[in-house]
């Protein structure tokens, strides 16, 4: 039985004006204004995928007070000069604690986050890394109806798929089967020490474009 699905696929950036710009120019369409994470001290840019589905642009909100704790998403250990790039993504779940429970690798802490009017518990790690070697996920349960992606301009994009690529593939489809995932989602082997890394494939208006960490 399927608990949790894909929410939203997260680009970092050293910030929103960066982040903007690479995804023009990767996926030919200007992101929409989003909003501040008071506790995390950040801010976003949004793009719709589906009718619960969005892309999300997230950068370090220089007009906010630091956060008592580290950021999310591993924005902290971005250095001013780094690429924006396609770094986590997000899976929805109707019940965060039993689903983290179940879970095969520690997703983090279960914190109650806001943005403007919308509430939600997202699970982090306490010092801000993205989980399973930087490929995710990270769990959310929404306290919003309807999902904030019905909310957001339609810009013709649509996630066909999200490729995870790591060295211990084994792993990583038992931690989605922990909490289980389905949806457009593959799992590929690494050879060697090369990184993890996430490849999102999304239709354009300009056709089939590629999101991932920039060689």
């Amino acid at each position: 039985m399927s608990v949790s699905c894909i929410d939203h696929i997260v680009v970092t950036a050293p910030s929103l004006e960066a982040g903007a710009l690479f995804i023009k120019q990767t996926l030919g369409v200007d992101p929409q204004t989003g909003g501040e994470h008071p506790r995390m001290g950040t801010h976003n840019l949004l793009l719709r995928l589906g009718d619960s589905l969005f892309l999300e642009v997230i950068a370090v909100n220089p007009q906010a007070p630091a956060p008592a704790r580290r950021r999310w998403f591993g924005l902290d250990d971005l250095a001013a000069g780094s690429r924006p790039a396609l770094s986590t993504w997000v899976a929805r779940t109707p019940d965060i604690r039993t689903t983290s429970a179940s879970s095969s690798e520690p997703l983090g802490d279960i914190e109650p986050m806001t943005r403007g009017r919308l509430e939600w518990l997202i699970a982090i790690p306490s010092d801000g890394s993205v989980p399973v070697d930087g490929i995710g996920p990270h769990l959310i349960e929404w306290h919003t109806d309807p999902h904030p992606a019905s909310r957001l301009e339609e810009r013709g994009l649509a996630l066909i798929m999200l490729e995870i690529f790591h060295r211990e593939p084994a792993r990583v489809s038992r931690l989605l089967e922990s909490i289980g995932f389905s949806g457009p989602l593959t799992v590929s082997a690494l050879a060697g020490h090369t990184q993890p890394y996430l490849l999102a494939h999304i239709d354009t208006p300009q056709g089939r474009r590629q999101l991932s960490v920039p060689s």
